[in-house]
């Protein structure tokens, strides 16, 4: 597994209100599809509804001591990476959360938790390019929001 983070996805109660506090930080944001999407340097912020993002990930979201409402992600260049990625993650002691499948926006997806609950979702997406370096670029939304 490369020693990289792609995106960091933030659970959130509101977007609209998340939304406008990043953009009152200067932080600009393009929403598609309920999530907004910040190019952050070589990353990207992502804000997201906390439920989703708990349901989206496998885990459950009690409110209490146990998922955080943040997950870490990082984008693989291939379908067979992600399956390798997960692989690797359950053989050191993950648990995996949401084993690999089709994901909505035409890529491919899977979920673990590392020893102390951190959610890391492993994903090939070809909308969004990885540089040589695996610098992630938020591609442009066009008209969305």
């Amino acid at each position: 597994m490369e020693q990289r983070i792609s995106l960091v996805t933030l659970g959130v109660a509101d977007l609209a209100r998340a939304r406008a506090f990043y953009e009152r930080l200067g932080w600009r944001g393009q929403e598609v599809e309920e999530t907004v999407f910040v190019q952050a340097g070589p990353m990207a912020l992502v804000l997201w509804g906390r439920d989703k993002l708990a349901a989206d990930a496998g885990v459950d979201d009690p409110g209490g001591d146990g998922f955080g409402g943040i997950t870490l992600a990082q984008n693989v260049r291939s379908r067979a990476e992600v399956d390798d990625v997960l692989a690797t993650a359950a053989a050191a002691g993950a648990e995996v959360t949401r084993p690999a499948r089709e994901t909505f926006y035409g890529g491919y997806a899977g979920c673990f938790a590392d020893p102390d609950g951190h959610v890391w979702e492993i994903a090939w997406n070809p909308g969004f390019p990885l540089a040589a370096d695996g610098a992630l670029t938020v591609p442009d939304f066009g008209a969305a929001g």
